[in-house]
């Protein structure tokens, strides 16, 4: 057996795990990555929803001063008159939680690692393989110039095809930025284990915002994929309470649903086209920026910041 990686502790006996030789292992593990595929905080939400589920206990924690650059993602902290205080340091760490039914899973959530990938990646294989993990589901949410009148977009992605729950809408090859965790996704396929993931595509005109929908259709794929029951509803509530918001901002704005209406019309054509291989992106054209689709749309994100706006006040953004 290899070497433990010094980067990682790993509480040796947990009880809750404990089985039989005759019991099948049937153990998830989600990851939750924050920093880069996280659009409309879609990957946090999902964690904190799991989170709520159940009282989870630490079982393994990163080394996470190896990995984080404290100059890039500076922690927050407190001053309160004459002293420091609250500082928010950075973790990395698993938890053990249970989903709706009982079932126990475990939950990898913290920064993305700035540097030492590799160095991540082996460790995180001993948690899976001192766990004995059956699968490790990733999740995710990129920026898309598509409407929020549409359903919500899911990429699936996975080390082997019998994984896949759902058919990828990309077709070809696409060049892409990595990350830590698409990293660990490709090494733990590489050592034989287990690994899909989701992400979800999100209107990039609500993409700084909190957007409970993203989250809401990751989590349905996450039951599919990782074996889990989840109750949905509180999340489920969230959404519909932000689409009201957003609706009632755009029945005040006509410029704004004008833009909306014209993502829908682009949106249903791609749709259309995607048996022939066509996709959401176009291959050789950035995603629209918040300048080029006008000041309507700053307006909006500055309406839907604050859950004391009034959609009915035209320009939520502006001072009385």
């Amino acid at each position: 057996m290899s070497k433990r990686s010094p980067l990682v502790h790993i509480v040796d006996e947990v009880p809750e795990l404990a089985r039989t030789e005759a019991e099948p292992r049937d153990l998830t593990m989600v990851v939750s990555l924050d920093g880069f595929l996280d659009a409309g905080a879609a990957s946090g939400l999902v964690a904190n929803h799991l989170e709520s589920l159940s009282d989870g206990k630490v079982v393994a924690t990163f080394d996470v001063d190896q990995f984080h650059d404290y100059r890039a993602r500076r922690p927050a902290m407190s001053f309160i008159r004459d002293h420091y205080t609250d500082y928010e340091a950075p973790r990395l760490l698993v938890r053990l939680l249970r989903d709706s039914g009982g079932t126990p899973f475990l939950l990898l959530r913290g920064p993305e690692p700035d540097n030492r990938w590799e160095a991540f990646c082996a460790a995180v294989r001993d948690v899976v393989e001192h766990f004995e993990v059956s699968r490790v589901v990733d999740i995710g949410a990129v920026p898309m110039a598509v409407p929020h009148t549409r359903p919500i977009a899911i990429t699936p992605h996975a080390t082997r095809p019998q994984l896949l729950v759902g058919e990828s809408p990309w077709r070809g090859e696409l060049r892409i930025p990595s990350s830590a965790q698409s990293l660990l996704q490709l090494r733990l396929g590489e050592w034989d284990h287990d690994a899909l993931g989701f992400v979800a595509h999100v209107p990039h005109y609500l993409a700084q915002l909190e957007y409970p929908k993203a989250a809401l259709a990751i989590l349905e794929q996450v039951e599919l994929g990782g074996h889990l029951t989840i109750d949905l509803g509180a999340l489920r509530a969230a959404a519909e309470e932000r689409e009201v918001e957003i609706t009632g901002y755009l029945d005040a704005n006509e410029e704004v649903r004008d833009v909306v209406a014209g993502l829908e019309q682009q949106y249903d054509a791609f749709r259309a086209a995607e048996e022939s291989g066509a996709g959401l992106l176009a291959s050789d054209e950035p995603l629209p920026t918040g300048e080029e689709i006008g000041r309507q749309f700053e307006q909006f994100l500055a309406g839907l910041d604050g859950p004391d706006s009034d959609p009915a006040a035209g320009s939520p953004g502006q001072e009385d």
